[in-house]
């Protein structure tokens, strides 16, 4: 086993990196754990923001040299990746810029003498996924470091050099080394070091089954635990949205990042007969001029899937579908050229005997639904085991706050497809996982909360 850069356009082998030793993975433990202890936790806010703020100045100086390793690695549309390279200074801004402010002690109303202190925990653990190799990892690198903790990062096997660019930054930010950790380690290896005492805190983003191991061997030891773990994400479309922004949005919503995105619209929930057959042929003529190829090409929205395993999941996924009974309406097969590339595909008369009712699919496949009813489009909206993020479209506000609030997920997402910005929580319930990243909550998650309280003995 190696970490691997494969270039999903072309499938071609780019670079190969060794996993670590045990004796490497643990030095660097008792690196990152020095450097808590002695230093880190102990200095002012203002110096660990410093580091962060350097961190987003670099990134933006050096955007074009970032971008480039994420479509090489997971075959990212490049102007998408200038999109995640962006939010993800913004990220490290808006942490540096609220870092402070964040972590002041505050009073407690109606306790005198009482304060509560907001202090480092300690070692964090982060395991993260491929799909944005630099989103991911800020979520937790950008509060934590802020609030005195260090981080070990484990990246996914295929984006090793992604993985490096990302320590190389806190590095050339003047982050001490400890700080912030690239590890390329084994499974194996991840279990020892959530069951060494020193790590104090674990964060996954990834499937339900290693949401299921990880949190039992945190559990286990004791550890808090935040899990993000994907989501089937539902677009309740209501009789009075405008067809054409509705269209426009679940288009890029369940294209954009090929597909591969926690949070893309995978269903759509369409009430209205008549109003359905309208959206499935806007849709199906949308998806006809999507134009697949080169990542590198600036009028390419789809790229390819990051690997020829995901690549033959979701058709396997779409096989299975159609013989429960769907009915493919675009797409469903590889497209013939080099590379690990799927159609942009919709998927109807799904009943709840299909395994893709209650799947994840995790790439280009829409599943698409028309019912009569608020009611019938709310419990479909719920008839999955995930809960991470929802959209309604409406021109009513109101009552699309309405069926918001009857939505199961972390999140609900109103008349847009994306709405990510970093003082915003993000994070789902069900098998979607626990926890928030992102925002004050995202950054309160691994602090002790230390209550003191001061008697009055005059």
């Amino acid at each position: 086993m190696s970490f691997q850069s494969i270039n999903p356009a072309t499938g071609q082998l780019l670079k190969a990196f060794p996993i670590q030793s045990d004796a490497e993975v643990f030095a660097a433990l008792e690196t990152a754990d020095k450097l808590y202890r002695e230093d880190w936790r102990f200095r002012p806010v203002a110096e660990r923001i410093a580091v962060i703020a350097r961190a987003a100045k670099i990134l933006r100086e050096k955007r074009d040299e970032y971008v480039t390793y994420p479509t090489l690695e997971m075959g990212k549309v490049t102007r998408f990746g200038y999109m995640e390279i962006d939010l993800v200074a913004d990220i490290l801004d808006y942490y540096a810029a609220n870092g402070e402010r964040l972590l002041a002690a505050q009073a407690l109303p109606g306790e005198p003498g009482a304060v509560l202190l907001s202090e480092p925990i300690g070692v964090i653990l982060a395991i993260e996924p491929w799909n944005f190799p630099y989103y991911q990892l800020v979520r937790v690198a950008a509060p934590q470091l802020i609030a005195g903790n260090v981080v070990l990062m484990k990246h996914a096997e295929n984006v090793p050099q992604c993985a490096l660019a990302f320590a190389r930054l806190f590095e050339e930010a003047g982050a001490p080394q400890g700080a912030y950790t690239n590890l390329f380690c084994s499974i194996d290896q991840i279990g020892k070091l959530i069951d060494d005492f020193r790590v104090r805190g674990v964060a996954l983003t990834g499937s339900e089954r290693a949401g299921t191991s990880v949190g039992e061997r945190a559990g286990r030891n004791l550890k808090k635990v935040i899990l993000e773990l994907g989501g089937s994400d539902p677009a309740i479309v209501m009789p009075g949205a405008p067809l054409d922004h509705a269209v426009e949005q679940i288009v890029m919503g369940r294209t954009f990042n090929s597909g591969q995105g926690c949070v893309n619209i995978k269903r759509v929930i369409v009430i209205g007969r008549e109003r359905g057959e309208q959206m499935l042929t806007a849709l199906r003529e949308k998806f006809a001029a999507i134009k697949v190829g080169d990542p590198t090409d600036a009028d390419t929205l789809l790229g390819p899937l990051v690997s020829e395993r995901a690549l033959n999941g979701l058709l396997k996924q779409i096989e299975d579908a159609e013989a429960a009974g769907g009915r493919i309406v675009f797409g469903g097969k590889r497209v013939a050229r080099p590379g690990f590339y799927l159609e942009p595909t919709i998927i109807t008369d799904i009943d709840a005997q299909n395994p893709l009712y209650t799947q994840e699919a995790f790439g280009p496949v829409l599943s698409f639904y028309v019912v009569d009813t608020e009611e019938e489009a709310i419990e479909l909206a719920n008839a999955t085991p995930y809960g991470l993020g929802g959209y309604v479209f409406d021109a009513d506000v109101d009552s699309a706050r309405r069926i918001a609030s009857h939505i199961d997920s972390g999140m609900v997402y109103i008349n847009s497809c994306f709405a990510d910005s970093p003082g915003l929580p993000f994070g789902g319930v069900k098998n979607s996982g626990f926890g928030r990243e992102l925002s004050e909550i995202g950054m309160g998650e691994f602090l002790n909360r230390k209550l003191i309280r001061v008697a009055d003995v005059g």
